[in-house]
């Protein structure tokens, strides 16, 4: 059963991975997770992937939290709770650090861990009938690993606003707030995050991979310090092969093969 967790599609240059538990609604399972590990290691690795784009199978994206996991969680053991937050937290910080663009297509529910997964991923895009939501606080848990993610992306006061209430919102709601980047006509966010990450795709691959890097260090970094690492930065990259051919690709009036 694992090794179907995961669905893979090739569209070009873009690699679609498809969550695929759709009769529990795709929950972030350890077996789930550790397939999507698994394609995520195969995308880094292949050099005609440019980008990944989630979504899940089904009427959802994710549902977060596995069922099974929540009859037990009470039994579990210190050792075995902290066990099972941290291989989260390494799923949530493969996707936020993968040096390829990713994008979350939204296409239905995505809760707590499952809303957690698509914050993880550099742009979302969200079905305008779906919704979204951090919902841990409603049953006891604390969303202590997604809100590191959901504080960068939108800020502390939405942070609060969702974290405390542990309401689910709706697309319209989740744009306003920052949480998704564009929403989709209904049935439409696979077809329009893999436009997207195709466009997106074109650009030069090691430009792409060290502007993930910046933007995820210059958070905790000082002023001074985050300007001579971007400076060490900038000075890299024009070393590179990519930036080769896209000033003899500029020059020559063509498009860069990159």
């Amino acid at each position: 059963m694992s090794e179907n967790l995961v669905l893979r599609h090739d569209h070009g240059r873009v690699r679609l991975l498809t969550l695929n538990d759709p009769e529990r609604r795709n929950p972030l399972s350890d077996a789930l997770a550790d397939a999507l590990e698994a394609e995520l290691a195969a995308a880094e690795r292949d050099p005609e992937v440019r980008a990944v784009v989630l979504t899940g199978a089904g009427k959802a994206f994710s549902a977060g939290a596995d069922l099974a996991f929540l009859k037990r969680v009470r039994a579990e053991t210190a050792e075995a709770n902290l066990a099972h937050s941290q291989r989260l937290a390494d799923l949530f910080l493969r996707v936020y650090t993968f040096p390829k663009p990713t994008l979350a297509a939204v296409n239905g529910p995505a809760v707590a861990g499952g809303a957690g997964l698509a914050t993880a991923c550099d742009l979302v895009v969200m079905d305008e009938a779906a919704r979204i939501g951090y919902t841990e606080v409603k049953i006891g848990f604390v969303a202590a690993l997604v809100g590191v993610l959901l504080v960068r992306a939108v800020g502390e006061k939405h942070a609060r606003e969702l974290l405390l209430g542990g309401d689910l919102v709706d697309a319209a709601t989740a744009y306003r707030m920052g949480l998704v980047n564009r929403v989709a006509a209904a049935g439409e966010s696979v077809d329009e995050a893999l436009a997207w990450a195709a466009r997106l795709a074109e650009n030069a691959p090691s430009s792409l991979a060290l502007t993930k890097q910046l933007l995820a260090s210059f958070y905790g970094m000082g002023l001074e310090d985050a300007l001579r690492y971007a400076a060490a930065a900038g000075a890299w990259i024009r070393q590179s092969e990519d930036l080769r051919e896209g000033l003899d690709a500029f020059f020559e009036k063509r498009r860069p093969r990159f």
